[in-house]
């Protein structure tokens, strides 16, 4: 009698197990939006530093995520990924509260706070790495292929659920504001995400699973490296994930003034634009999860389809934003901000399910670099993006003196980003494209234990 792995079915992953996976995410985006989003506007309002010191410390964050290969690598050479997935968190937590805790220094010793806030930033990119590269390469490798879209719909929409609450609760709890206030509400955060992920992970994986097992020689990492890059499709993938979130980020902090520098919205309407985006994007990824699952045994390329719809989607968005510059205030704003929500969301999840897809294949051996070489990728294209956006913005104004021509000439840089993205989209091979051209990309289902 074949015996299943708690947490697996013969297919791979339970519907269970990859929402207990889902709840790391959520635990992972908890913590990030308090250190990135509530620490920037401490360090901007409540501390009067200049908004380049939380730009630059969110920015180091990002880049020190180019050690995501290492994580990777060191999860598929282990023998557990359980364990990075856990120990990632925990240096995340602490991290995070230490960057909590530099806040205090800054009012009395700036350098000292400082170096304090670096530090800090610094260990949030190695636990951010070492966690979440961790976690989508199990995800990856036990996922069964039909279940790829769905499980990666799952896991980001229950990320973005965590943000949400915790900003909620934490905004609840901080007044009245006070740096050990701040201090607390980081740490017990902290803690809880924690106590949550361990439980979330608790026997996912098992000490017989064979594929947990390291390998008998395990590759060392430079080896592993080459290897994954001279593979055409893997460093394929990658030029796409660094092109695809380039545009996708470069419009982040763009949006909101353009909303009121050309249609005269206040903070609050602005704010509220921001989450019709949020809703659009929401409802994109939930597209995906369903009709990815439905779809999935009769359309093998279905994800690679509709990464490429989402690409063309954000394209045309963006094209009818920079169009909207020019005739604002008479555009119907929320009603583009929405589409380009919803073709982001549909965008942002087939794309991650593709990786995982690639990520799983041969068994997935390699499931921790590749996915670690990807979200290298990726951090550095949200590092560089959002400082571009807001360069280009700047320089455009300057050389137009015209601040919708501006706009304009930044929306359409993004639209082009996102067709170039599409086009690379469309060169990817899919599961069954490779099936006797490169045994290298052929996913496989997760074994049972029995096996």
């Amino acid at each position: 009698m074949q015996r299943i792995i708690p947490g697996q079915t013969a297919q791979g992953l339970s519907w269970l197990a990859i929402m207990r996976l889902g709840l790391v995410q959520a635990a992972l985006g908890s913590i990030i939006v308090l250190t990135t989003s509530t620490l920037n506007r401490v360090m901007m309002v409540e501390l009067s530093l200049a908004a380049s010191i939380p730009g630059l410390l969110v920015g180091l964050h990002y880049g020190v995520q180019i050690s995501r290969p290492v994580w990777g690598h060191k999860s598929d050479t282990g023998g557990r990924r359980t364990l990075w997935i856990i120990g990632g968190m925990t240096v995340l937590a602490l991290a995070g509260t230490g960057a909590a805790a530099s806040t205090l220094l800054f009012e009395t010793r700036f350098a000292l706070g400082l170096a304090a806030a670096v530090a800090a930033f610094v260990f949030i990119g190695f636990g951010v790495g070492a966690a979440g590269t961790s976690l989508l390469a199990l995800l990856a490798s036990k996922t069964a292929p039909a279940r790829r879209a769905a499980a990666a719909t799952i896991v980001w929409m229950m990320m973005i659920a965590g943000i949400v609450v915790t900003a909620i609760v934490s905004g609840l709890l901080m007044d009245p504001f006070s740096f050990t206030r701040l201090i607390a509400i980081t740490a017990a955060t902290g803690v809880l995400s924690v106590l949550l992920t361990t439980i979330a992970v608790w026997r996912i994986e098992k000490a017989q699973d064979t594929q947990a097992k390291p390998a008998p020689q395990p590759q060392r990492f430079l080896i592993s490296l080459k290897a994954v890059w001279k593979d055409g499709e893997a460093r394929l993938f990658t030029v796409f994930v660094f092109v695809s979130m380039l545009a996708y980020s470069t419009q982040d902090l763009i949006l909101e003034p353009f909303g009121g520098f050309l249609f005269g919205l206040s903070p609050g309407e602005t704010t509220t634009m921001s989450g019709t985006q949020h809703g659009g994007v929401l409802l994109g990824m939930a597209l995906v999860g369903i009709l990815g699952s439905l779809l999935a045994h009769r359309k093998s390329q279905i994800l690679k389809h509709f990464t490429f719809l989402g690409c063309i989607g954000s394209a045309l968005a963006l094209a009818a934003l920079s169009t909207a510059a020019i005739f604002a205030p008479d555009w119907p704003l929320a009603a583009n901000i929405f589409l380009l929500g919803l073709a982001n969301g549909v965008f942002a999840v087939a794309a991650i399910g593709t990786m995982m897809t690639l990520a799983g294949d041969n068994g997935g051996k390699q499931a921790g670099i590749r996915m670690g070489v990807w979200g290298a990728a990726q951090a550095l294209s949200f590092g560089i993006g959002g400082l571009m956006g807001t360069v280009l913005l700047d320089a455009a104004r300057f050389m137009t003196g015209d601040t919708a021509k501006a706009f304009f000439a930044v929306f359409s840089f993004e639209a082009t980003l996102f067709v170039a993205s599409a086009l690379i989209a469309i060169r990817l091979r899919t599961a069954s494209q490779a099936q006797g051209q490169s045994s290298a990309f052929i996913p496989h289902p997760v074994p049972d234990a029995a096996e």
